[in-house]
């Protein structure tokens, strides 16, 4: 559980470091430069969404495993 949550904060300060960097490095108008933070900001949350699913498929396999019944030999 502190891994993926340890893999999200690194997305998340790697998103808002890399934005920075974009805005003071750009040299693009303001319209193209709003769109393109925006267009990185969705993929952003795109990446966490997936992360996040990809979490939520194992945890439940986990959990299903927990569950199933042992078998006493």
């Amino acid at each position: 559980m502190r891994r993926m949550f340890g893999f999200l904060i690194g997305i998340l300060v790697g998103g808002l470091v890399g934005s920075t960097v974009a805005l003071l490095l750009a040299p693009e108008t303001g319209e193209e430069l709003r769109k393109e933070i925006r267009a990185r900001g969705e993929g952003l949350i795109s990446d966490i969404r997936r992360a996040g699913e990809a979490r939520q498929i194992e945890l439940t396999q986990h959990l299903e495993a927990l569950k199933a019944p042992r078998s006493t030999d």
